[in-house]
C-alpha cells in the first residue's frame, strides 16, 4: 500500500504534505475543516477521498465527491487542479472521470450514466444546491430527478469558502441534516471549508441537534511550524486615497473611480500583479473602462461572474501566468476573493464583511515572496452602496481595520460575526420539492431564496444569430452560457427592440419573455445583432454592438410529447428492450447493493417500463416510416427511426405501463413502488396524476391523462418471457379518495414518500432510468442481441 506522504508528493509535486493533510486521509472524516488560505485545503480534500477511495478502500467514503463553490471562476480552477492530480497520479486514479456542472447540454447525461463509478463532480452552489433541491436550474425538470439522486446518494459534499455562501450556506445544513433524517444509499455526508469559519452559523433548526457532535480539523503546531513563512508575510494594511459615499459616486461614481485609477498607476510595480477587488460588477466595468483610458503599460484584466464560459476560461489562464515585465493590473469582484490560486504586491479592496476580507488578504503577499507588500482598503461610507454587504457588517470590519496596521495571516482576528437572515429550508418545503409538476398555473416553486441570497447572479443567457421572432435554435453548450443577474437582464429588456425566448418543453416551443417574467435558474436565448455583451467587460445590458455568436452543437430541445429515446437508427422490438433493460439494471446491482426485496423490485419495473408502447398510438407513430403491407407493421416495437409527434397530444406510454401493472402485476408489498417505477422512467409522471392544463378532452365524457383515455386497450404483450394478456386501461387513480382500483395516485406516492423517504425513492427510479440508458445505447452499438431487422 502506497504511503500517503507518497501519494500526496505524486500528486502534487509538493515535496511534503502538511500534517493537517495527512491527518485528515487517515482519520474519520470531520464536519469542518479551518485553515487558513493557500496552505492547500483543496489539495488536502481531494487526495484524502481519492487515497480513501482507491487505495485503502475505506467503507465510510462515498463515491461521489461533489465539490461545491460558491463562484465559478472558483469552480473551474478546481477541475483544472484535480485533473492534473488524477494525471500525475496515473493508473485508477486517471480513469475517475471530472465533472464541470455548469449548464449546458453538457450536463444532462454525462456524468449520470455510471453511478456505480468513482467520480468527481464540481460546480457552483447555483447549480449544485438547485439540483439538490430537485430543481436543478439550467438543465430540463425531467433530469431533475436523477441528479437530485445521485448527488444526495454515495456522496462527500465538499462546500469551500462558506463565509461566500450566504442561504446557501444554512440550506448546506439542512439537507446534512435531511440525509441524516432519511435513510440514503451508500452514506452521504457533508464536509464545510474555510478560513474564517464560525460553528455558529450552522444552528439551524434541523442541524443544530447534531453541532454537538461535530468534529473540525484545524492546524496544530506542527503545522504552524511549517507554515510559518506564508502565515507571517507582512502585508502593510492602510487606507486608499478614494472614499465611496454619497458625493464621490454621482455619476456613476466618476469621482471615487478616477481618485482611485490615480492611486492604483501610482504604486503599481513592474513584473507584479496589482489586484483590485470591488464589490459590484458596474463599478469593475467603469473601472477598467477608466483606466484604460490612461492607457498604462500594464496588462489589464477584468474578472467578474458575468462572463460566458468561453471568455472565462481564457481570463482564468492569463491570470495564472507569470506577469509580464510591465506587469498586470486585475480588477475584480469577490469572484477572485477566495479559491483562486494568485499572489499581488499590491492589493486594494473595498470595505466589506470581515471574512469576506480576511479572504481578499490572502491574495497579498500569497506566498511570502515579497519582503513587504501592501493593502489599501477603500472605505464606503454610504449605506445605499453597501450591497452585496450588510452595512452594518462593514462597519464593524472599518473599526477593526483601523486598529491594524499589518494584516499578515498570523495577527488578523478571528471571524465573528453573524450570518445575515436568510430563508430556512424546512422539512416540509423540502418534501413539496420532490413532486416535479408545475402548478396548475405552469409555475414552479421560487428555491433561489435558499440557494443564495447576494453574489453569482442566479439566470442564464445565450447569443444566436436569428431574425425575427421564431427562432430555431437548440440547447446552449456550456462555453456559450452567461449568468446575469434579475435585475441586469431587467435593464437589458426594457428595450421593446430587444427580445429574449425561453424554450417551453410542454408546448415544444419558442416563447418570447418580457422584463416581468423572468426568474432564477431561467436560461433565455438572445438575439446577436440586439447586443448585451463585450468579450472584455461581459454581459452590459442595452450595449450595442452585435455580440459574437461561438461555435456550438446542435443539441435536440427537450419537448413533454416527444420520445427522443424512441427514435433510434436500429428498430428494436419491445420484447426484447424489456429484457436488455432487466439485463442492465442486474448488471449495476452487481456493484451497487441492495436490499433483495428492492433489488427484485426494480428488475420487475424494468421488465415492465415499456409494456404501454404496445398501445396503437405510440404503435402507429413508430411504425410511420414503414408502408403498410411491410411484415415489420405486424410486430410491436420499442424503437424505430420515426420521429412523428403521437397523434395523441401529451401522449405518454409510461402510464399505460403503469396503468397494465395495475391490473396485472402482483398485489405484493412492493406493488405501488413498482407501479411508480414504472411510471417514473422519463421524470414525466411522477407524484401526481391530472391531464395537462391544456389537454384535449376524450370522447364522450372519459377520463383522460397524458393521451391515455379510460377503456384504451393494450394488446398481448410478452413480458420476460410471460404472456400479458389484451388489457383495458383503467384511470380510476386519478381520483381523489378510494376507487374500485384502490387508493388514488397521489395516495399511493405519498404514501410511498413517507416510507421510503426522498433519496432512497429517486435513487430506486433513477437506477430504472439509467439502467435503460445503458440498454438503449448498447442496443445502438451491438452491444444486445436482438432480432429487430
Amino acid at each position: 500500500m502506497m504511503d500517503y506522504s507518497d501519494f500526496f508528493k505524486k500528486a502534487t509535486e509538493l515535496e511534503a504534505a502538511y500534517p493537517y493533510q495527512r491527518r485528515l486521509a487517515s482519520q474519520t472524516w470531520p464536519e469542518f475543516l479551518e485553515i487558513p488560505t493557500g496552505l492547500g485545503k483543496t489539495a488536502a480534500v481531494v487526495l484524502a477521498w481519492l487515497y480513501k477511495r482507491i487505495i485503502t478502500h475505506d467503507p465510510e467514503t462515498p463515491r461521489r465527491l461533489v465539490y461545491c463553490l460558491p463562484m465559478r471562476v472558483l469552480a473551474e480552477q478546481t477541475e483544472a487542479n484535480i485533473h492534473h492530480w488524477l494525471h500525475r497520479l496515473g493508473g485508477e486514479a486517471a480513469e475517475i472521470p471530472v465533472h464541470l456542472l455548469m449548464g449546458g447540454e453538457e450536463d444532462l447525461q454525462s456524468w449520470t450514466l455510471q453511478p456505480d463509478r468513482n467520480a468527481v463532480l464540481i460546480g457552483t452552489q447555483d447549480m449544485l444546491l438547485s439540483r439538490a433541491l430537485m430543481r436543478g436550474y439550467g438543465m430540463s425538470r425531467y433530469q431533475w430527478p436523477v441528479h437530485f439522486a445521485l448527488l444526495h446518494n454515495d456522496a462527500l459534499w465538499v462546500f469551500d469558502e462558506v463565509q461566500l455562501m450566504g442561504a446557501g450556506l444554512r440550506t448546506s445544513a439542512q439537507l446534512e441534516a435531511f440525509r441524516r433524517e432519511f435513510n440514503v444509499h451508500g452514506g452521504a455526508r457533508s464536509l464545510w471549508l474555510s478560513a474564517t469559519l464560525n460553528t455558529d452559523w450552522f444552528k439551524t433548526v434541523d442541524f443544530a441537534p447534531h453541532l454537538e457532535n461535530a468534529t473540525a480539523l484545524r492546524l496544530d503546531e506542527d503545522d504552524l511550524r511549517l507554515a510559518g513563512r506564508r502565515l507571517s508575510a507582512s502585508k502593510t494594511l492602510q487606507a486608499g486615497n478614494a472614499l465611496l459615499n454619497a458625493e464621490s459616486k454621482k455619476g456613476n461614481g466618476e469621482k471615487y473611480l478616477s481618485d482611485l485609477a490615480a492611486q492604483i498607476l501610482s504604486v503599481h510595480e513592474p513584473g507584479t500583479n496589482t489586484l483590485v477587488i470591488l464589490n459590484r460588477v458596474e463599478r469593475t466595468q467603469e473601472l477598467l473602462r477608466l483606466l484604460k483610458k490612461r492607457k498604462p503599460d500594464a496588462e489589464l484584466l477584468l474578472v467578474h461572474a458575468r462572463f460566458r464560459a468561453n471568455e472565462r476560461k481564457a481570463l482564468n489562464q492569463a491570470i495564472q501566468h507569470t506577469p509580464p515585465p510591465f506587469g498586470r493590473i486585475i480588477v475584480a469582484t469577490q469572484a477572485i476573493e477566495a479559491g483562486v490560486d494568485i499572489s499581488a504586491k499590491n492589493l486594494f479592496t473595498e470595505l466589506a464583511s470581515w471574512s469576506s476580507l480576511v479572504q481578499r488578504f490572502g491574495r497579498c503577499n500569497r506566498y511570502g515572496e515579497y519582503a513587504e507588500a501592501n493593502i489599501y482598503w477603500l472605505n464606503i461610507d454610504d449605506e445605499a452602496s453597501a450591497p452585496p454587504y450588510d452595512y452594518p457588517d462593514m462597519k464593524a470590519a472599518r473599526g477593526t481595520l483601523q486598529n491594524l496596521t499589518n494584516a499578515r495571516l498570523e495577527a488578523l482576528p478571528k471571524t465573528t460575526g453573524k450570518q445575515p437572515a436568510t430563508d430556512v429550508l424546512r422539512r416540509k418545503d423540502f418534501l413539496d420539492l420532490f413532486n416535479t409538476d408545475a402548478d396548475l398555473t405552469g409555475f414552479d416553486t421560487d428555491i433561489s431564496g435558499y440557494i443564495r441570497d447576494s453574489g453569482t447572479p442566479p439566470l442564464f443567457v445565450y447569443w444566436r444569430d436569428f431574425d425575427g421572432m421564431r427562432p430555431e435554435q437548440s440547447q446552449p453548450d456550456r462555453a456559450e452560457l452567461c449568468p446575469v443577474s434579475i435585475s441586469q437582464i431587467k435593464s437589458h429588456l426594457k428595450n421593446k427592440d430587444i427580445a429574449a425566448f425561453a424554450w417551453d418543453t410542454v408546448e415544444g416551443s419558442w416563447k418570447r419573455v418580457g422584463p416581468n417574467n423572468v426568474f432564477p435558474g431561467q436560461t433565455l436565448l438572445l438575439r446577436a445583432q440586439d447586443g448585451g455583451y463585450d468579450n472584455e467587460l461581459g454581459f452590459v445590458a442595452a450595449h450595442k454592438p452585435v455580440v459574437e455568436v461561438l461555435p456550438h452543437r446542435e443539441a435536440s430541445n427537450q419537448v413533454y410529447q416527444k420520445d427522443p429515446d424512441s427514435i433510434k437508427t436500429i428498430p428494436i422490438l419491445l420484447e426484447d428492450h424489456l429484457c436488455h433493460v432487466a439485463a442492465a439494471v442486474k448488471q449495476l446491482f452487481a456493484v451497487l447493493q441492495l436490499p433483495q426485496d428492492k433489488a427484485e423490485a426494480i428488475v420487475t419495473a424494468a421488465f415492465w417500463h415499456d409494456a404501454g408502447k404496445a398501445h396503437p398510438i405510440f404503435q402507429e407513430t413508430l411504425k410511420s416510416i414503414w408502408n403498410e403491407d411491410d411484415p415489420q407493421q405486424l410486430r410491436l416495437w420499442a424503437k424505430s427511426a420515426a420521429t412523428a409527434r403521437h397523434k395523441r397530444r401529451y401522449f405518454r406510454h409510461e402510464l399505460a405501463s403503469m396503468l397494465a401493472w395495475m391490473v396485472h402485476g402482483e398485489k405484493s408489498p412492493m406493488h405501488n413502488l413498482i407501479a411508480y417505477l414504472i411510471a417514473a422512467h422519463h421524470g414525466k409522471v411522477r407524484m401526481s396524476l391530472r391531464a395537462m392544463p391544456d389537454e384535449p378532452e376524450a370522447p364522450s365524457g372519459k377520463r383522460y391523462a397524458r393521451g391515455i383515455y379510460e377503456g384504451d386497450v393494450l394488446p398481448p404483450v410478452r413480458i420476460g418471457g410471460k404472456m400479458l394478456p389484451q388489457t383495458a386501461l383503467r384511470l380510476d387513480v386519478m381520483e381523489l379518495g378510494i376507487g374500485e382500483m384502490g387508493p388514488s395516485w397521489t395516495h399511493r406516492t405519498q404514501k410511498l414518500l413517507q416510507e421510503h423517504g426522498p433519496f432512497l425513492l429517486a435513487w430506486y427510479e433513477t437506477l430504472v432510468r439509467i439502467a435503460d440508458w445503458h440498454a438503449s445505447e448498447q442496443e445502438q452499438n451491438g452491444g444486445n442481441e436482438h432480432n429487430g431487422q
